[in-house]
């Protein structure tokens, strides 16, 4: 049945075609059998003209039948003129009427507002024209308008079906057009999510490049300027160099696996994001390139939503790599980090020359948008709030609060 379905589905104009080959087959036999049945053969032979017309007229309802999905329009035309051409010449009515119950079916059932209208037009006024055209002598008036109400009836139902039919397919398109705007609407949202997450990875990048950089950089110029007079300061500063490269590359083969599908490293899985408790580390980091820092936790600690500690970590890092760039010499650096009951508040300030007006503006001084504004982005993505800029009487402050959820 399955198989008959998807037949008839892909070949539609041979099915018709089908239908109109039986249904010449039984108008035929049926003009056959009127001609040579004895009870209406002297009637015939007296108005054999007019008989004649129906072959035509016969031919033109089947074509109508054959090609009414093909060109539903021009066969509603046909059908109407071998109608009309059948008022005309009194025809005796054949089987192959039929095919004005599937013409007025199918151009309702399609989306071209004339032709229904005109079919439902039709449909109203055949059964009537016909009734009138070849009344039937034995029948009282009453049952003449019960034969005229039924016929009428037969095409308006036919006219409803289609229209139904062409209700319910433009039902379907509509959830095939709102699934397929689904559809584009989620691809849109996943390239928003990929956009989103390769600038929190650019983010990161900076980070780590920024920092880790910034102190193999001081290092190295320390190592230059020690290398004859105390080669054990030297030594020492190329040993911090070589830690902060490992741990630079560390953390970009951790970000750059993030962009790789399917893959997995030699080392295993990637490191955890850092938090608060690698911010010891970051500051002992620091102090070892000859920047002192001034490092407190207050309150009572306890564990933080990862967004929350991984922000901290960068503001703090972020703060410190802009003190060694833009403090000047004999600077120095304070970091604070307190617990409150609802908020983690995290203040890093230095006490050099400050900083320029753009280094605090949008785009940062990088002119990559990388720098300052890039702290806005990830405390407003846990929704707190950053205060940035020239400190009163000189040097940089950075203050942030945290909003913290309840963690169990």
């Amino acid at each position: 049945m399955h198989r008959l379905y998807e037949f008839i589905r892909r070949h539609p104009t041979l099915v018709d075609g089908l239908w109109a080959l039986v249904l010449l087959m039984f108008s035929s036999l049926w003009l056959v059998t009127l001609v040579t049945n004895p009870d209406t053969a002297r009637s015939v032979e007296q108005d054999e003209a007019r008989q004649l017309a129906s072959v035509p007229i016969i031919l033109a309802l089947c074509t109508v039948v054959a090609l009414r999905r093909r060109a539903p329009e021009r066969m509603l035309l046909l059908a109407t003129g071998a109608g009309v051409a059948e008022v005309i010449t009194g025809a005796f009515p054949v089987p192959a009427n039929f095919a004005l119950l599937v013409i007025v079916f199918t151009n309702a059932s399609r989306n071209v507002r004339w032709a229904s209208r005109f079919a439902l037009g039709g449909a109203l006024v055949a059964p009537t024209v016909s009734t009138l055209r070849w009344p039937n002598e034995g029948q009282s008036v009453v049952e003449t308008v019960i034969s005229v109400v039924f016929l009428t009836v037969t095409f308006v139902l036919a006219w409803v079906m289609g229209d139904s039919l062409r209700t319910r397919r433009a039902y379907y398109a509509q959830l095939e057009e709102r699934a397929a705007r689904l559809e584009r609407e989620r691809e849109a949202q996943a390239k928003v999510a990929v956009a989103a997450e390769r600038a929190r990875i650019a983010r990161e990048l900076h980070d780590v490049v920024a920092h880790n950089v910034s102190v193999m950089v001081v290092q190295a110029d320390g190592a230059a300027y020690v290398m004859d007079t105390a080669p054990d300061q030297a030594r020492q500063a190329l040993e911090t160099i070589s830690g902060t490269g490992r741990q630079a590359l560390s953390e970009m083969r951790r970000l750059l696996g993030v962009l790789r599908t399917g893959e997995h490293s030699e080392g295993g899985e990637y490191v955890p994001q850092p938090g608060v408790e690698q911010l010891a580390d970051l500051v002992e980091q620091v102090r070892g390139t000859g920047l002192p820092v001034d490092f407190r936790i207050e309150g009572t600690p306890r564990p933080l939503p990862s967004s929350v500690e991984l922000t901290a970590y960068r503001i703090v890092q972020e703060a410190l790599t802009n003190t060694r760039k833009h403090g000047g010499p004999h600077v120095g650096a304070t970091v604070r980090l307190t617990y409150g009951a609802d908020d983690l508040t995290l203040l890093a300030e230095d006490d050099g020359r400050g900083a320029q007006h753009e280094l605090y503006e949008v785009g940062g001084l990088d002119g990559l948008g990388q720098g300052l504004i890039g702290m806005r982005e990830r405390v407003g993505m846990v929704g707190g709030s950053l205060d940035a800029g020239p400190r009163p009487g000189g040097g940089f402050r950075i203050s942030a609060v945290l909003p913290l959820k309840s963690t169990v």
